[in-house]
Protein backbone atom coordinates (compact mmCIF):
# COMPACT_ATOMS: atom_id res chain seq x y z
CA UNK A 1 0.00 0.00 0.00
CA UNK A 2 1.05 3.50 -0.47
CA UNK A 3 -0.33 5.90 2.08
CA UNK A 4 0.02 9.80 1.68
CA UNK A 5 0.59 11.69 4.87
CA UNK A 6 -0.50 15.18 4.91
CA UNK A 7 0.30 17.46 7.74
CA UNK A 8 -1.12 21.09 8.61
CA UNK A 9 -2.01 22.74 11.80
CA UNK A 10 -4.33 25.55 13.09
CA UNK A 11 -2.04 28.19 14.35
CA UNK A 12 1.03 29.94 12.03
CA UNK A 13 3.02 32.85 13.56
CA UNK A 14 4.05 34.49 10.29
CA UNK A 15 0.84 34.09 8.30
CA UNK A 16 -2.43 33.19 10.77
CA UNK A 17 -4.70 31.25 8.52
CA UNK A 18 -2.74 30.45 5.37
CA UNK A 19 -3.68 26.26 5.41
CA UNK A 20 -7.10 27.25 4.39
CA UNK A 21 -6.85 30.81 2.09
CA UNK A 22 -8.31 30.54 -1.07
CA UNK A 23 -5.35 30.62 -3.94
CA UNK A 24 -6.27 30.03 -7.61
CA UNK A 25 -10.03 29.82 -6.34
CA UNK A 26 -9.24 26.65 -3.76
CA UNK A 27 -8.13 26.30 -0.32
CA UNK A 28 -4.29 25.99 -0.33
CA UNK A 29 -4.47 22.48 1.00
CA UNK A 30 -6.87 21.49 -1.82
CA UNK A 31 -4.27 21.86 -4.12
CA UNK A 32 -1.99 18.88 -2.64
CA UNK A 33 -4.50 16.57 -1.76
CA UNK A 34 -5.69 17.27 -5.29
CA UNK A 35 -2.24 16.13 -6.71
CA UNK A 36 -2.79 12.66 -4.55
CA UNK A 37 -6.58 12.47 -5.86
CA UNK A 38 -5.24 12.45 -9.35
CA UNK A 39 -2.53 10.02 -8.55
CA UNK A 40 -4.04 6.02 -8.99
CA UNK A 41 -0.90 4.60 -7.45
CA UNK A 42 -1.52 5.91 -3.94
CA UNK A 43 -3.92 3.76 -1.80
CA UNK A 44 -5.07 6.34 1.22
CA UNK A 45 -4.70 9.35 2.34
CA UNK A 46 -3.94 10.77 5.47
CA UNK A 47 -4.29 14.28 6.88
CA UNK A 48 -3.15 14.77 10.51
CA UNK A 49 -4.38 18.24 11.51
CA UNK A 50 -5.68 19.76 14.74
CA UNK A 51 -7.75 22.37 12.46
CA UNK A 52 -11.59 21.93 12.12
CA UNK A 53 -11.30 24.11 8.52
CA UNK A 54 -8.02 21.31 7.61
CA UNK A 55 -9.98 18.16 8.42
CA UNK A 56 -13.33 19.34 6.65
CA UNK A 57 -11.80 20.02 3.59
CA UNK A 58 -9.69 16.45 3.76
CA UNK A 59 -12.47 14.79 4.25
CA UNK A 60 -14.83 16.09 1.27
CA UNK A 61 -12.15 14.34 -0.13
CA UNK A 62 -11.66 11.06 1.07
CA UNK A 63 -9.14 11.58 3.75
CA UNK A 64 -8.51 9.46 6.93
CA UNK A 65 -8.54 11.96 9.43
CA UNK A 66 -6.09 11.33 12.23
CA UNK A 67 -6.20 14.08 15.66
CA UNK A 68 -2.72 15.81 15.56
CA UNK A 69 -1.96 16.12 19.44
CA UNK A 70 -1.66 19.67 20.86
CA UNK A 71 2.08 19.10 21.47
CA UNK A 72 2.58 18.41 17.91
CA UNK A 73 0.82 21.38 16.87
CA UNK A 74 2.58 24.47 18.77
CA UNK A 75 5.60 26.58 17.69
CA UNK A 76 7.76 24.89 18.43
CA UNK A 77 6.70 21.92 16.97
CA UNK A 78 8.46 19.89 13.88
CA UNK A 79 6.86 18.86 11.00
CA UNK A 80 9.23 15.29 11.48
CA UNK A 81 7.39 14.59 15.20
CA UNK A 82 4.26 14.78 13.46
CA UNK A 83 4.82 12.35 10.68
CA UNK A 84 6.41 9.76 12.76
CA UNK A 85 3.53 9.88 15.12
CA UNK A 86 0.95 9.73 12.13
CA UNK A 87 3.23 6.70 10.71
CA UNK A 88 2.82 4.76 14.27
CA UNK A 89 -1.05 5.30 13.88
CA UNK A 90 -0.97 4.39 10.51
CA UNK A 91 1.08 1.18 11.03
CA UNK A 92 -1.19 -0.22 14.16
CA UNK A 93 -4.35 0.17 11.57
CA UNK A 94 -2.23 -1.41 8.65
CA UNK A 95 -1.72 -4.19 11.31
CA UNK A 96 -4.83 -4.91 12.39
CA UNK A 97 -5.54 -5.73 8.94
CA UNK A 98 -2.59 -6.75 7.56
CA UNK A 99 -1.59 -5.01 5.53
CA UNK A 100 1.83 -3.13 5.09
CA UNK A 101 2.95 0.04 4.11
CA UNK A 102 5.22 0.12 0.91
CA UNK A 103 5.71 3.95 0.21
CA UNK A 104 4.82 7.30 2.13
CA UNK A 105 3.78 10.48 0.30
CA UNK A 106 4.47 13.20 2.72
CA UNK A 107 3.05 16.45 1.94
CA UNK A 108 2.59 19.71 3.58
CA UNK A 109 -1.05 21.71 3.84
CA UNK A 110 0.94 24.67 2.90
CA UNK A 111 2.79 23.32 -0.37
CA UNK A 112 1.13 23.51 -3.69
CA UNK A 113 4.01 23.43 -5.84
CA UNK A 114 3.15 19.67 -6.85
CA UNK A 115 1.65 17.81 -9.30
CA UNK A 116 0.38 14.42 -9.70
CA UNK A 117 3.54 13.32 -12.53
CA UNK A 118 5.85 14.34 -10.20
CA UNK A 119 4.42 11.94 -7.53
CA UNK A 120 4.45 9.65 -10.04
CA UNK A 121 7.42 10.04 -10.71
CA UNK A 122 9.15 9.66 -7.25
CA UNK A 123 7.19 6.54 -6.76
CA UNK A 124 8.51 4.89 -10.61
CA UNK A 125 12.17 5.83 -8.81
CA UNK A 126 11.75 4.32 -5.80
CA UNK A 127 10.04 1.18 -7.05
CA UNK A 128 12.92 0.37 -9.50
CA UNK A 129 15.77 1.43 -7.21
CA UNK A 130 15.22 -0.57 -3.61
CA UNK A 131 18.73 1.63 -3.06
CA UNK A 132 17.14 5.20 -2.79
CA UNK A 133 15.65 6.52 0.94
CA UNK A 134 13.40 8.56 -0.79
CA UNK A 135 12.96 10.79 -3.62
CA UNK A 136 11.77 14.56 -2.98
CA UNK A 137 10.94 17.94 -4.87
CA UNK A 138 13.66 20.10 -5.43
CA UNK A 139 14.02 23.42 -7.50
CA UNK A 140 16.67 25.42 -8.23
CA UNK A 141 17.57 29.09 -6.17
CA UNK A 142 21.02 30.05 -7.43
CA UNK A 143 20.26 33.34 -5.96
CA UNK A 144 20.00 31.78 -2.56
CA UNK A 145 23.56 30.18 -2.56
CA UNK A 146 25.44 29.45 0.35
CA UNK A 147 28.07 31.51 -0.78
CA UNK A 148 25.51 34.79 -0.21
CA UNK A 149 24.49 33.99 2.75
CA UNK A 150 24.77 36.36 5.76
CA UNK A 151 24.75 36.97 9.47
CA UNK A 152 24.40 39.30 11.57
CA UNK A 153 27.54 40.00 14.35
CA UNK A 154 27.34 41.07 18.02
CA UNK A 155 28.30 45.04 16.30
CA UNK A 156 24.95 44.74 14.06
CA UNK A 157 27.18 44.00 10.42
CA UNK A 158 27.09 41.29 8.19
CA UNK A 159 29.53 38.65 8.10
CA UNK A 160 29.21 35.05 5.91
CA UNK A 161 27.43 32.81 7.14
CA UNK A 162 29.56 30.26 5.69
CA UNK A 163 33.62 30.61 5.90
CA UNK A 164 34.25 31.07 2.45
CA UNK A 165 37.17 28.99 2.55
CA UNK A 166 34.58 26.00 2.33
CA UNK A 167 33.80 27.02 -1.14
CA UNK A 168 37.77 26.91 -2.26
CA UNK A 169 39.96 29.45 -2.79
CA UNK A 170 38.30 32.67 -2.12
CA UNK A 171 40.30 34.75 -5.07
CA UNK A 172 38.01 32.86 -7.43
CA UNK A 173 34.73 33.74 -5.77
CA UNK A 174 32.70 36.24 -7.21
CA UNK A 175 28.80 37.97 -7.36
CA UNK A 176 27.95 35.75 -10.25
CA UNK A 177 24.90 34.05 -8.96
CA UNK A 178 25.66 30.93 -11.29
CA UNK A 179 29.54 31.29 -10.24
CA UNK A 180 29.37 27.74 -7.79
CA UNK A 181 26.79 26.25 -10.26
CA UNK A 182 23.44 25.39 -9.28
CA UNK A 183 22.37 24.89 -6.09
CA UNK A 184 19.27 22.79 -5.21
CA UNK A 185 16.80 23.48 -2.47
CA UNK A 186 14.17 20.37 -1.57
CA UNK A 187 10.97 22.67 -1.86
CA UNK A 188 8.36 20.62 0.20
CA UNK A 189 6.17 19.98 -2.12
CA UNK A 190 6.51 16.33 -1.46
CA UNK A 191 8.76 13.51 0.05
CA UNK A 192 8.50 10.13 -0.81
CA UNK A 193 10.06 7.94 1.70
CA UNK A 194 10.22 4.40 2.90
CA UNK A 195 8.43 3.88 6.14
CA UNK A 196 12.41 2.73 7.59
CA UNK A 197 13.07 6.47 7.67
CA UNK A 198 10.50 7.21 10.00
CA UNK A 199 11.60 4.29 12.10
CA UNK A 200 14.75 5.57 12.30
CA UNK A 201 14.12 9.46 12.28
CA UNK A 202 17.70 10.15 13.87
CA UNK A 203 19.89 8.71 10.94
CA UNK A 204 18.25 10.99 8.06
CA UNK A 205 20.44 13.59 6.79
CA UNK A 206 20.10 17.06 8.41
CA UNK A 207 17.71 19.52 8.13
CA UNK A 208 14.82 16.86 7.07
CA UNK A 209 15.73 13.74 8.30
CA UNK A 210 12.59 11.91 7.04
CA UNK A 211 14.47 12.02 3.76
CA UNK A 212 16.87 9.28 5.20
CA UNK A 213 20.48 9.79 3.09
CA UNK A 214 20.38 8.34 -0.06
CA UNK A 215 17.65 11.29 -1.23
CA UNK A 216 16.61 11.44 -5.36
CA UNK A 217 15.61 14.56 -6.81
CA UNK A 218 12.61 15.32 -8.38
CA UNK A 219 12.95 18.58 -10.55
CA UNK A 220 10.43 21.45 -10.11
CA UNK A 221 10.74 24.51 -10.60
CA UNK A 222 9.61 27.47 -8.48
CA UNK A 223 8.14 25.83 -5.75
CA UNK A 224 7.94 26.15 -2.36
CA UNK A 225 6.05 26.04 0.84
CA UNK A 226 3.75 29.53 1.67
CA UNK A 227 4.90 30.59 5.23
CA UNK A 228 4.30 34.30 4.55
CA UNK A 229 1.73 36.36 2.46
CA UNK A 230 4.50 38.01 0.53
CA UNK A 231 5.38 33.94 -1.32
CA UNK A 232 1.57 34.06 -2.52
CA UNK A 233 2.29 35.36 -6.30
CA UNK A 234 5.06 32.73 -6.49
CA UNK A 235 2.36 29.90 -5.38
CA UNK A 236 0.14 31.34 -7.65
CA UNK A 237 2.26 31.86 -10.53
CA UNK A 238 3.17 28.44 -10.35
CA UNK A 239 -0.27 26.96 -10.32
CA UNK A 240 -1.56 29.03 -13.13
CA UNK A 241 1.95 28.04 -15.33
CA UNK A 242 3.48 24.68 -14.55
CA UNK A 243 2.18 21.47 -15.80
CA UNK A 244 0.28 19.61 -13.48
CA UNK A 245 -0.52 16.48 -15.24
Amino acid sequence: MIAAILIGRKGSSGYPGKNTTLIAGHPMVWWPLQAVVETSEIDRIYVSTDDPGIASIAGDMGAHLIDRPAYLADNAALGEDAYVHAHQVISSEVDAIAETVELYVLLMANAVTISSGQLREGIEVLRARPELDSAVTVSCYNMWSPLRARKIDEEGLLKPFVPFETFGDPATLNCDRDSQGDVWFADMGVSIVRPRNLDKLETGLLPQKWMGQAIYPIKNVGGLDVDYPYQMPQAQWWLENVERG
